[in-house]
């Protein structure tokens, strides 16, 4: 028995990887194969002891010591009485950091740290501020493997309470914000343009199953990169008021307005609030324009302008940013910001601008959220009778499943969207009523175009 568990363990090194050393050891190597039979069928209370000698023995030996190792220790802390959950903890610590130190090709700085951290916060070891200074580490050294959504929630969130408590600057929440949110929405990109490319194969019906599981994944981190960013922003909630920004940015603009990358993200926020009115505003839109008179300066300077009724000097800003940039992604979000600047005084140029933000990334589901409310602003501007007035609703609930569907971190929003807009769509009763089934309602609104009624 045991020289077929020899070689049944040989053959499993051969196609994971092992140190050639270690693989000398026949009780090594037969316990290996016990205890990663065990685990595959989460019988984790009989691998336990042969993972152990392994684990002590050879740490070396593959990477199923620690792949497995985690879900057995796992499984001992969870099933462990309250006396003896401790020594498990820190047995599964240890392990996180030997698979650093031996098959540190496996894994990274910041998913070794954030492991530890996130086990200790579970099992409420931690305060604030051992969340905190635990989380900044990894975030600061290895931000780009700092891709764990729960973790980029637990950075930004523990920091906000040690700011309650009077512990943090109000500045440095704002910093953190910038970074944890910049960070969510770069790796958001990464997944969306991966989905961007997998989308016309699955409409079309011919996804491999490869790409199935592929597309289910990025689906899922999407959304999730998507609920975190949605927490981090209520967390943050009434601190990024007005009322508490200007205060802050009047306090820090003599020391600080020489430093462009305070000044930008000033700018940014009082801009993204809606701080605009105040005479800060224009004032560090000045200071920026000197700094670094960027794309995203002529949008600022464009909103003043048009504020001011200066409509000709306006348009000329907004164009010219988007001539400035370059980079296809950055110019998408500048014609969102014009486009959610117009969005109350002149409902067909945002659309006219929302559709160059999804031309210019196909991917900004923003853009498509914001069409969509605007066409269901316009319901009763578009139509003569009751059933046409509501027929838009159809059109705007479209236009919410887009974004959705083009950026799933959306998809939350996107979903209540429209189903809102249906909500408000004619009934089944309207449809039979009106004899309208099956047949096409035509805008001649601002919103052109028309939609079909569906069949009963």
């Amino acid at each position: 028995m045991k020289m077929k568990l020899y070689f049944t363990a040989i053959m499993f090194l051969g196609m994971m990887g092992v140190s050639n050393a270690q693989a000398q050891n026949p009780e090594c190597m037969t316990n290996l194969s016990i205890f990663s039979e065990h685990a595959k069928v989460k019988n984790y209370d009989a691998a336990y002891e042969p993972f152990k000698k392994v684990y002590e023995t050879c740490p070396q030996l593959n990477n199923a010591i620690y792949v497995y190792g985690e879900r057995i220790l796992k499984d001992k802390i969870k099933k462990a009485p309250a006396g003896e959950k401790d020594g498990y903890i820190k047995d599964l610590m240890g392990l996180y950091d030997d698979k650093m130190k031996y098959f540190s090709s496996k894994t990274n700085m910041a998913e070794t740290e954030i492991d530890k951290i996130l086990l200790q916060y579970d099992n409420k070891m931690l305060d604030d501020a051992g969340v905190y200074a635990g989380l900044s580490k990894p975030f600061t050294e290895d931000k780009a493997n700092f891709k764990n959504p729960k973790a980029l929630y637990l950075y930004f969130s523990s920091l906000v309470d040690l700011h309650n408590a009077g512990q943090k600057e109000l500045q440095e929440v704002f910093d953190v914000y910038d970074d944890v949110t910049t960070k969510i929405e770069e790796e958001n990109d990464k997944l969306t343009d991966r989905i961007a490319k997998l989308l016309p194969k699955e409409e079309e019906g011919t996804l491999t199953s490869k790409e199935k599981r592929r597309l289910k994944s990025y689906n899922s981190y999407s959304e999730n990169y998507g609920k975190i960013a949605g927490s981090i922003d209520s967390k943050l909630g009434k601190l990024a008021d007005c009322e508490n920004l200007i205060p802050l940015y009047e306090k820090n603009f003599e020391s600080r307005k020489g430093d462009v990358k305070w000044v930008k993200s000033a700018v940014g926020r009082m801009f993204s609030k809606e701080c605009t009115d105040d005479p800060l505003f224009k004032t560090m839109v000045e200071v920026q324009a000197e700094l670094d008179p960027s794309a995203d300066v002529y949008v600022y300077l464009g909103s003043l302008k048009s504020k001011s009724g200066d409509t000709k000097g306006a348009v000329a800003d907004f164009n010219k940013a988007l001539e400035l940039e370059t980079d296809a992604k950055k110019k998408s979000n500048i014609a969102y910001k014009v486009a959610t600047i117009y969005r109350r005084s002149s409902k067909s140029t945002a659309r006219s601008y929302a559709q160059k933000a999804i031309d210019a990334n196909g991917a900004n589901g923003k853009a498509y959220l914001l069409i969509a409310s605007l066409y269901a602003g316009s319901a009763n501007a578009c139509g003569t009778t009751p059933f046409e007035k509501r027929a838009i609703y159809w059109k705007a609930a479209d236009m919410a499943s887009r974004a959705g569907r083009v950026d799933p971190s959306l998809r939350g929003r996107a979903s209540q969207a429209a189903a809102s807009y249906n909500a408000k769509a004619p009934s089944k009763e309207m449809i039979f009523s009106s004899g309208m089934a099956g047949k096409t309602v035509t805008f001649s609104c601002w919103v052109g175009g028309s939609i079909k009624v569906p069949n009963l």
